[in-house]
Parts: structure tokens; C-alpha cells; sequence
């Protein structure tokens, strides 16, 4: 079983142009990290196709690293995509550091 995720535009203020590729290198990891979990637990076996995703805002630290923002980043996505499309969600990664649940 795979996942296929597509992100055609992620809009970001307030960061550094120069820094958009390190943000999007640590989101790609988190995001893969987050959904390879679900897919471990059976928590993606329902299909789903989102046209558009608002993740939401997300506040920043001033000095934080771009791969700390991407982090962020990713966990807003992975909580907006579990809220829109209503996966269940596994338990095991409840209460962590860094939760990505609602």
C-alpha cells in the first residue's frame, strides 16, 4: 500500500525566499514520517482525493531553523489532511512531542 501526495503551491509569509528549500526538504520528511506511521497502524485505507487543504497558521519562533518551520509545517498539513479527509488515526503516536493531532 502507497501513498501519493501531491503539493501543487505551498504559500508561506514571512520567511526567506533562500530558505524555501531547506522548509520544504524538512516538511517532505515529517510528512513522510507522519504518514508512514498511519499506513503502519492500517489508519489509511480509505481513499481520499482533497482539492484544497487550508492548514492553517502556524507561529514561528523568531531565530528558529528553516527545517524547524518545515516541521511545523508539516504537522499543520498532516492535521489539516486527518481533519478534512477524516482518517482515523493510529494511537501510537499520541501524546509525543510534537504531537500532529487535532
Amino acid at each position: 500500500m502507497g501513498v501519493e501526495l501531491h503539493i501543487e503551491e505551498l504559500v508561506l509569509h514571512g520567511f526567506a525566499a533562500h530558505d524555501r528549500h531547506r522548509i520544504a526538504a524538512a516538511m517532505e520528511v515529517e510528512l513522510t514520517r507522519l504518514l508512514s506511521a498511519e499506513m503502519k497502524q492500517g489508519s489509511l485505507a480509505k481513499a481520499a482525493e482533497i482539492g484544497n487543504l487550508n492548514a492553517g497558521a502556524i507561529e514561528v519562533k523568531a531565530g528558529s531553523r528553516p527545517q524547524d518551520a518545515g516541521t511545523q509545517i508539516a504537522r499543520a498539513v498532516f492535521r489539516g489532511l486527518w481533519q478534512q479527509s477524516r482518517l482515523p488515526v493510529a494511537s501510537s503516536n499520541r501524546g509525543g512531542k510534537g504531537d500532529a493531532r487535532p
